[in-house]
């Protein structure tokens, strides 16, 4: 393990306690973290009561490290120093999706029309009931569109939304366009992302208070830790201020649809149109194929009922 190590341990190190970037990578930073000595190694070696020239490079190489107090939580925190900068852009990208997503669903003139046609169809099927007077219907039950047959009992619902649509507003079956951030943002866990960063600053923290007591070895870490987490601190705070803009979003998304954001969480919300999309689309396509099927039987029996005609003819001619 020691080959992936290609300069002196001591000049390391001195990087490390540094916070220096320019010398060290965030493959070389992970590696030292892979190679910590366990807690039950460090022991060994504390206690270890003969000559430490005869030890192995291993353990040499532990003892260098076990130099530095607690060097296993500095890489670790400089490791977070280093991919800070692109975490936050990540984080901010993701809110964006979020909030664009949202936005596009809100703001879908098409399925508007879509949801509806969808609440008139169930009005009509339960008319008479108190199911037929229904102002609105909970998000899972587009998805039950696929398994509820229609009247005649031959097709779905959503084979029988699709052929409405598709005979009388057909502009309405690209619906899905509008919602172009709808699938990149079903793959995020909105409510993760919350405390993806806030972990991080907090080990940080606990460091800085703990490195403050170290002695001289931890002086200049301490000083550029400081530096790191205010920096990093007024940063997070905008992040902040950002999700709970988006989290309102992310709420009033649910309450669209009727439900309530702490029981129906964004991601709920998201795969359950991404759900009804695929659906749409496949009845769509088995309505085409289903149409196509039966005008060729219908232009193959005209074909048929004109050769008939045709050889009848023939046979009158004769006689």
């Amino acid at each position: 393990m020691l080959t992936k190590v290609k300069m002196p341990l001591p000049d390391m190190m001195a990087a490390v306690l540094a916070m220096d970037e320019t010398v060290l990578d965030i493959d070389q930073i992970e590696n030292l973290v892979r190679f910590c000595p366990t807690k039950e190694e460090m022991e060994l070696l504390e206690n270890y009561t003969g000559d430490k020239e005869t030890l192995g490079k291993c353990e040499k190489f532990f003892l260098e490290l076990m130099k530095v107090p607690r060097v296993k939580s500095k890489l670790k925190v400089f490791s977070y120093k280093i991919h800070f900068n692109t975490q936050v852009k990540e984080l901010k990208e993701s809110l964006e999706v979020v909030k664009s997503a949202c936005k596009e669903v809100k703001g879908s003139e098409k399925l508007k029309e879509i949801m509806k046609r969808i609440l008139y169809l169930g009005n009509i099927l339960n008319e008479g009931t108190e199911k037929g007077k229904a102002q609105g219907f909970n998000l899972e039950s587009l998805l039950k569109l696929s398994d509820t047959r229609a009247v005649n009992g031959k097709i779905t619902l959503m084979h029988y939304l699709c052929k409405v649509i598709a005979d009388k507003k057909v502009d309405l079956l690209d619906f899905h366009k509008e919602l172009g951030s709808l699938e990149l943002a079903s793959k995020i866990q909105f409510n993760l992302l919350d405390g993806e960063m806030k972990e991080g600053l907090e080990k940080a923290n606990l460091e800085l208070t703990a490195s403050k007591t170290d002695g001289p070895v931890s002086e200049v870490f301490h000083e550029k830790l400081n530096e790191f987490i205010t920096t990093a601190g007024d940063e997070l705070k905008t992040v902040k201020r950002f999700y709970s803009d988006v989290k309102k979003d992310v709420d009033l998304l649910a309450r669209y649809f009727g439900e309530d954001p702490t029981s129906c969480p964004f991601e709920q919300v998201t795969a359950t149109l991404l759900d009804f999309i695929r659906l749409f689309k496949k009845a769509h396509d088995e309505n085409v194929k289903q149409a196509d099927l039966e005008k060729k039987k219908h232009d193959n029996e005209a074909k048929m009922e004109k050769g008939k005609r045709r050889q009848l003819g023939r046979s009158h001619s004769m006689s």
